[in-house]
């Protein structure tokens, strides 16, 4: 199943100079496929598509950001168009 996962932080808690963003969750926990990540960087935010069959992992893959952000996941679907 797919996730988008919005990870917010405040600047107080920025983890610049800390690890950064990359400090902020584990892509090693398995059963996580990381599709993509972007950044808004001026927003203190981060946007995941990840896949994953079981919701404890992805709770463990954004487990090292727990005290510094909050995260709001979705669970989402390919929307495919049609043409003519």
């Amino acid at each position: 199943m797919l996730f988008h996962i919005t990870q917010v932080h405040t600047p107080e808690t920025c983890p610049k100079g800390e690890g950064g963003s990359e400090s902020l969750f584990d892509p090693t926990v398995p059963g996580i496929r990381v599709i993509g990540r972007y950044g808004a960087n001026a927003q203190h935010t981060l946007f995941f598509i990840v896949e994953a069959d079981d919701v404890t992992a992805i709770h463990k893959f954004l487990f090292p950001g727990f005290k510094r952000c909050t995260a709001t996941i979705t669970p989402v679907s390919e929307t495919k168009t049609s043409s003519g």
